[in-house]
């Protein structure tokens, strides 16, 4: 450092003295009331989440636009960066290397005026939106926050304050850059409108989601609640309003950058668990349920496997995993939700599902085990002839590959909509020995193909033995076997050999 550097007086004294005051360590009291609470800074957050020394920051110098109103210093010391980080860093560059790992990151500063959204803060946020777009680079976004601020009174030419791009910049990204939402606290309003709208949220357990906070609900003559009472997230959890639920901000920002690393490459190191395992991994009995996760958890590389939304659309599970370092989105039929059946819930689940992986250009792994589509007048009041349908549009507008691997049964349009909407749809589409195939499932339709033949028999031991033997003479009608040989199927695998046929599937030559 130079003589004229240690001058106060010196213009790079004048800003390092202005930079600090921004700092956590000029800001004891609201840091304090921040760790009170058992949360962290949005400092904090940064330092955990960037590569260390590779943050460059925009707009640091801003303070509320409320000059007016206020004396300058105080701003500067109470209002830092108008209550939002914004800029640039690499993220898991350790692993992936600088080219691939370069995001751009905006983190809201709840102990700036409760995170609001003030006009140099929507500035802040329009400027990183468009780089992001400009140089093609992901987002996280933590959103914390109470939504717009009404007492920014140095903007004049102002009437409602609705002539504010960041919305618009935010969903103009879809389908171009990976982006991720972080909330934790109080996230409402036009917070919670940027949060919701990422292609991954992911919330701590002390977080409360809504579209307006207690003032506006108030306000429009709803009544008055407490903030908590307002869109907790466990509700968020089981309504699909929220993909990733983790206890803290420490597990939130471990959880963006593991979601973030799906997109950024191969990884060059993977453990492979015992593949033997598979082959006697399902029951015996056909009609037994059995816990998918372990498949999962078997077939894909080890720790490499991050589900999405699992209380909500509960029969069929989504997530990202690596398959010989490879990232892969998946999906999966839960046997012992509804028996795999895919209700509306579970069809809306995978067809946005569907949708993100297109947008991230990640392969498709299906593990199918279904009887099919929820049938009955229930199923159909949630609005079933609309909503299942829309899984065949979004199955087709995948153009990864794609593929399907039937664990068990195979059924129906359900089936088919899994398999990306036909069973010529996939890249491969094999089965596992056990695999059994129809129209629908085989129960049903010995009930209903053979129905007379029943009913001419009494209940009792001998109508139950002529239903066991039709259905007996339909399984092995329908088994994978049989539906190969028909060329339904491209192949019947050894379950220990599915990370291969996933490899070859998925155009890699990577040994699995």
């Amino acid at each position: 450092m130079t003589v004229s550097d240690q001058n106060p007086r010196s213009p790079l004294s004048h800003l390092q003295a202005r930079l600090a005051k921004g700092n956590d360590k000029a800001r004891a009291e609201a840091v304090g009331k921040r760790h009170a609470r058992g949360f962290r800074t949005a400092r904090e957050n940064l330092v955990d989440l960037v590569d260390p020394g590779s943050f460059i920051e925009y707009g640091q110098l801003a303070v509320a636009a409320q000059r007016t109103r206020r004396d300058v210093e105080a701003l500067q010391q109470e209002t830092p960066g108008d209550g939002i980080i914004t800029g640039t860093a690499t993220v898991n560059a350790t692993h992936f290397g600088e080219g691939k790992t370069r995001t751009a990151v905006i983190i809201n500063d709840y102990t700036v005026l409760a995170g609001t959204q003030g006009y140099f803060h929507h500035k802040k946020i329009d400027r990183l939106l468009d780089i992001a777009e400009r140089e093609r680079l992901p987002v996280i976004m933590y959103a914390e926050g109470g939504g717009g601020r009404p007492g920014d009174t140095d903007v004049m030419t102002n009437m409602a304050g609705l002539n504010v791009p960041s919305f618009w910049r935010w969903s103009k990204l879809s389908g171009k850059v990976p982006r991720i939402s972080v909330s934790n606290g109080f996230c409402f309003a036009g917070n919670a409108a940027l949060f919701g709208a990422a292609d991954v949220r992911i919330a701590t357990q002390t977080s409360w989601i809504g579209m307006a906070g207690p003032a506006m609900i108030e306000g429009g003559g709803l009544g008055s609640y407490a903030p908590t009472d307002i869109g907790p997230a466990d509700l968020h959890a089981h309504n699909g309003g929220i993909d990733l639920l983790v206890a803290d901000e420490a597990t939130a920002t471990q959880a963006a950058k593991v979601v973030l690393s799906y997109t950024q490459g191969d990884a060059a190191h993977f453990d492979v668990e015992d593949q033997q395992v598979l082959r006697d991994i399902l029951p015996d009995n056909r009609r037994m349920a059995y816990d998918v996760r372990k498949v999962i958890r078997q077939l894909f590389d080890r720790h490499s496997v991050t589900e999405l939304r699992p209380a909500y659309g509960r029969a069929i599970i989504t997530g990202f995993a690596r398959v010989a370092g490879k990232a892969v989105a998946f999906i999966a039929s839960d046997c012992r939700h509804l028996g795999g059946a895919i209700d509306t819930t579970a069809a809306r689940k995978c067809d946005e599902f569907l949708r993100l992986v297109e947008r991230w250009q990640l392969p498709v792994v299906s593990l199918i085990d279904t009887p099919g589509f929820m049938v009955g007048p229930a199923s159909e009041a949630e609005g079933a002839a609309r909503v299942m349908p829309e899984l065949f549009n979004a199955a087709a507008a995948v153009t990864t590959p794609w593929v399907a691997i039937f664990l068990r049964r195979g059924y129906g349009l359900g089936a088919m909509a899994l398999a990306g909407g036909s069973f010529e749809a996939p890249s491969i589409a094999a089965s596992w020995p056990q695999g059994e195939f129809g129209g629908m499932g085989l129960e049903g339709a010995v009930k209903l193909g053979y129905r007379k033949e029943l009913d001419a028999l009494p209940e009792g031991p001998e109508r139950q033995a002529l239903f066991e033997s039709l259905l007996a003479k339909l399984y092995n009608q329908g088994r994978a076997t049989e539906a190969a040989s028909f060329l339904e199927l491209d192949m019947v695998i050894d379950p220990a050999e599915t990370r291969t046929v996933i490899l070859r599937g998925i155009g890699s030559t990577t040994a699995a």
